[in-house]
């Protein structure tokens, strides 16, 4: 291919790609616009521009209270999945790792039934009994497990296969190191990036996460789209801000995390 061929091809997937990325941002953009605009009805434009949405909003204390509610369910289930998950994949990789192919198909289970069928089946189980669950966090916190286990192992799984799991375990055995040593010095700081990568679509997922937290704890336990369907009917500048506080919150995690992880690496 020609210099010529080669700068055309590439001002063309360049262009593709721009014009793309302006179409997953103009509703984001409307969004934003919308949530600072004074007023926004007959006109082309705004006829002006305020931050009274978010100020309103962010300082709604049910708001907050939902916020921290959200994040308080989404962290304990990520904690759980880490504290079970990691010990699991260990063993089944080093030790029984014919295991693997049953697992990837047991793991994909709580994707084979919808949430609404789950939620139902819940609401059965746990509505009454010495087991009675609904309408508090921990019923959340059990659901949102189950949710982040496939993207927790299977993000885990990739960086275990990556690493050559075997070779690194016989190195540190090698040179002293007990079984347990060897998986918590040598292979786990291995296991950093994978982690990383794993509790960041997890917790991305479980926070935006309405089926479960609307059906299983409602106003009982308000989660923040719990919160954002209760204000539907609102102004609609307010839920504006609310979506774009919850996007700006998401991006701003993402790039934190890529930051530190990077930084981690160099």
């Amino acid at each position: 291919m020609s210099r010529a061929e080669s700068a055309s091809a590439s001002l063309y997937h360049r262009s593709v790609v721009f014009v793309l990325l302006i179409i997953l941002l103009l509703p984001l953009a409307g969004t934003l616009i919308y949530s600072i605009a004074s007023s926004w009805s007959a006109t082309i434009l705004p006829s002006g521009f305020t931050f009274k949405w978010y100020s309103q909003l962010w300082g709604d204390p049910r708001f907050l209270a939902a916020f921290g509610q959200s994040l308080l369910v989404c962290v304990a289930a990520l904690a759980l999945s880490v504290i079970l998950i990691l010990p699991l994949l260990f063993v089944v990789h080093y030790h029984f790792p014919k295991l693997d192919a049953l697992m990837n198909i047991l793991i994909l289970l709580p994707f084979a039934v919808p949430p609404v069928v789950s939620s139902v089946g819940l609401l059965q189980l746990y509505g009454s009994g010495p087991l009675q669950m609904v309408g508090t966090p921990w019923i959340l916190i059990g659901c949102y497990f189950t949710v982040a286990l496939p993207f927790m192992y299977r993000a885990i799984t990739n960086n275990l296969q990556a690493i050559n799991l075997r070779d690194l375990m016989d190195a540190a055995q090698l040179l002293g190191a007990s079984t347990w040593q060897a998986a918590f010095l040598v292979v786990l700081p291995n296991l950093r990036k994978g982690l990383m990568v794993a509790l960041l679509l997890s917790f991305s997922f479980l926070f935006g996460e309405f089926v479960f937290a609307n059906i299983l704890v409602g106003t009982r336990y308000e989660t923040l789209q719990v919160f954002l369907n209760n204000m539907r009917n609102s102004s609609g500048h307010f839920t504006s801000a609310l979506v774009i506080s919850y996007f700006l919150f998401v991006l701003v995690l993402t790039w934190v995390a890529t930051f530190l992880n990077k930084d981690k690496s160099q």
